[in-house]
């Protein structure tokens, strides 16, 4: 009889025909899909000798109970191949109680039974396939040595410092029968475990030392086996990677401004790690210095972005992976200056209360507020409150010391589920700061470095250092100058002057000429004039002395400009006077003719001209064998050059020799006399002041004789012709006796 429950054959014996045709008729009239139905028969023996057990079919049939679902027994096997979709028909026979169980139509690879647990089990699973042929496998065994626990559930390991810390989850029902585990070990691509398993007690944590940092490990756990446990199995391979030692190095920082969003800036961090080491993520922990509300933010990219507030902030980056974390690099995001204003007002009542003030419109648009308090090198103090209907605030601090500088500010939240701030992204903006005292006292030091300069008859300029904050003991007002006349032995009046804090320098004018002076510079506060600096003596300038320095000024200046002032000055001329033209380019010149070049070449070769007055044009009168009272028919002009070549090669192209004018004889007469006798030399009053003279420039310069009285002469001596006629530059060396002097034509 075929039902939905058990199905059952009353007879005492049954042949395995029968039992394995009531299978056969079982599974062909129940669907694949249909719940497993359950046959239960009293046999003798049951056997499926058309199913043969085979490497490639059915196998590992393994049961087994299990107390994590409250003690169930159930048997588990693996496929054969092909690994196609198959059914399975499961087998259970106790023949001491002759009891033999179907289970058929089985899809999944394991199955719950059951059986009585004093009786040796056997069982067998058949795998079922279109072909003729059939696989099969066998399990026998006693109940009372299948009480299986484990493996575990799962398990996570963290690594540091070369040990393996493990935390192991067990199946629920099995970890309160498991008192003890062991663990085995081995490298990756290593074919050899650990020595000796290792212990731990599964009620803590447990490390296994020892192991290289670098490594992966592969790691097997498996339970102890005891009475509550007679089946152990391991576990599957559990990969551990490498330990992260390595810090995450910071590579970009950037601090900017959010436009519109006062009180508010976009913070970008960037980072990379070792290229050695394997990092699943990073691990992103950000705090306020106050300590309020830490947020850890876990990122696969090695880049943040966060909008925070104007306070100060501790960032600290780590790399992550399944086993480790790697040391942590940090960044102090610091707190913004600057955002002070008129907007918060601190009233300090006593050492352990004081109110702040606000603008009354910010609580229109804000309820939440956090204010953060500090003194100088010390940790900052927070509270975070919700005001919705007053401007102020009163605090109640442990304790305000006297004579110190506290900061506040003031910030504010827009939404009412981040008054305690739950996230630190943005989440808050800044609003302002002020400063306090709670009790205000005069400095205790004094200005330092002070220092005279620029001192004249009447006046000197000072020059100090600022008073350290902490001297101050509170807001600085500004400084006093004392100055006196410095008389010893006798008193003198002292004169103060009150200079702004903001300054470090100041002129002190109206003094006398000649004296010396005693300054001492001091700071104040509120509560009274700090205490004075060192004596500072100088001594204002004589007038003998402001005129003595003004003639070293001018005498400086006078010699910086003849030092300079020449090469300035022929600058200038070259820059600015008009250009003179060369005489070998005028028109008033004649072309130059290369035998006259060279006659007159070979001429001035033989006068050896030592040295020559280049500076002026000069006449030559010439004294004659005539009586005194005779004048001189003429004056000859001598050419001025300053270059000897062009002064030869202008000559050559209008020189040439007058025999019809004058003779030999006379030329040599005349010359020797020239020799003999004392040349009167002067300068000619028509010299040029261009280094260059023509023919035409001499004619129209020199005056010319008038004709009487060359004719008067003309019977005593020999005269030169009436035109101006180039003899030649004088040299201050003698002329030799061989030397011929040739006639302008």
């Amino acid at each position: 009889m075929v039902g939905r429950g058990w199905f059952d054959v009353l007879h005492t014996k049954c042949s395995p025909a029968l039992i394995f045709g009531l299978m056969l008729a079982f599974s062909s009239h129940v669907p694949a899909s249909t719940e497993t139905r359950v046959a239960a028969v009293r046999c003798r023996n049951l056997t499926h000798q058309h199913c043969v057990i085979h490497p490639d079919g059915v196998h590992d049939l393994d049961c087994f109970g299990s107390w994590s679902q409250t003690f169930e027994w159930r048997c588990v096997w693996k496929p054969g191949e092909p690994a196609a979709e198959k059914t399975y028909t499961l087998i259970i026979q106790q023949p001491k109680k002759k009891w033999c169980r179907l289970y058929p139509n089985i899809t999944a690879l394991s199955q719950t039974i059951k059986i009585f647990n004093n009786y040796n089990l056997s069982a067998e699973v058949l795998e079922n396939s279109p072909s003729t042929n059939c696989s099969r496998a066998v399990f026998k065994g006693l109940p009372a040595n299948l009480q299986r626990c484990g493996p575990p559930h799962s398990a996570s390991f963290r690594r540091h410092a070369g040990m393996l810390n493990m935390t192991v989850k067990w199946p629920l029902g099995d970890s309160k029968h498991i008192t003890n585990y062991t663990v085995r070990y081995k490298e990756v691509g290593s074919h050899l475990w650990s020595k000796s398993p290792v212990a731990f007690h599964n009620k803590r944590c447990r490390l296994v030392e020892h192991l290289n940092s670098s490594s992966v490990y592969v790691v097997q756990i498996q339970c102890v086996p005891d009475n509550k446990c007679s089946q152990c199995p391991w576990s599957d391979a559990f990969t551990v990677p490498s330990e992260l030692t390595t810090p995450p190095v910071i590579v970009g920082f950037k601090d900017n401004d959010i436009a519109k969003k006062n009180g508010r800036r976009l913070v970008t961090l960037t980072w990379k790690s070792s290229a050695t080491e394997i990092h699943d993520s990073f691990s992103v922990m950000i705090a306020k210095a106050s300590g309020e509300s830490p947020e850890l933010i876990s990122t696969s990219w090695p880049e943040i972005r966060l909008i925070l507030s104007y306070s100060a902030y501790q960032v600290n980056i780590s790399g992550v992976n399944n086993a480790s974390i790697s040391p942590a690099v940090s960044q102090l995001i610091p707190q913004r200056e600057g955002v002070g204003d008129v907007r918060l007002n601190v009233t300090v009542h006593s050492n352990t209360s004081f109110t702040i003030y606000w603008r009354d419109d910010l609580i229109r648009t804000f309820v939440c507020f956090s204010v953060e308090w500090w003194k100088k090198g010390q940790k900052v103090t927070y509270m975070s409150f919700y005001e919705s209907d007053r401007n102020h605030k009163t605090l109640h601090p442990k304790g305000l010391e006297p004579y110190q500088r506290y900061s506040i500010t003031l910030h504010t939240r827009p939404n009412k589920d981040t008054c305690n701030m739950k996230h630190i992204n943005n989440s808050e903006s800044t609003y302002s700061t002020a400063h306090f005292y709670s009790v205000q006292g005069s400095p205790v030091s004094a200005p330092t470095n002070i220092s005279s300069h620029n001192v004249t008859l009447d006046s000197v300029e000072l020059q100090w250092g600022a008073i350290p904050e902490e001297d101050i003991r509170g807001f600085l007002l500004g400084y006093t100058i004392h100055y006196t006349e410095y008389q010893q032995g006798e008193a003198s009046t002292e004169n103060n002057v009150i200079v702004d804090p903001e300054l470090n320098n100041y002129k002190l004018e109206n003094l006398i000429s000649s004296t010396t002076y005693r300054v001492q510079i001091s700071g104040f506060t509120s509560a009274g004039v700090g205490v004075r600096s060192e004596e500072l003596l100088f001594k204002t300038n004589r007038e003998a002395d402001f005129i003595s320095n003004s003639v070293i000024t001018m005498l400086a200046v006078l010699t910086t400009l003849l030092i300079f002032g020449s090469p300035i000055l022929k600058r200038a001329k070259v820059l600015l006077w008009p250009s003179i033209p060369n005489p070998r380019k005028s028109n008033a010149l004649q072309k130059i003719d290369r035998p006259c070049e060279l006659e007159l070449l070979g001429a001035i070769d033989t006068l050896k001209v030592e040295e020559r007055d280049t500076e002026s044009l000069q006449l030559v009168e010439k004294v004659a064998a005539t009586p005194a009272s005779t004048s001189p028919s003429t004056i000859p002009l001598l050419h001025h050059s300053g270059d000897e070549t062009d002064s030869a090669g202008a000559t050559c192209n209008w020189m040439q020799t007058d025999t019809g004018s004058m003779t030999g004889d006379f030329m040599s007469d005349e010359f020797k006399t020239l020799d003999t006798q004392r040349t009167v030399v002067q300068s000619s009053p028509l010299t040029f002041s261009s280094e260059y003279t023509t023919i035409e420039m001499f004619q129209q310069a020199m005056p010319q004789p008038a004709p009487s009285v060359l004719e008067a002469e003309a019977a005593d001596v020999t005269v030169v012709p009436s035109r101006m006629d180039y003899i030649r530059q004088f040299s201050s060396s003698p002329t030799s006796e061989g030397e011929h002097l040739s006639t302008v034509c």
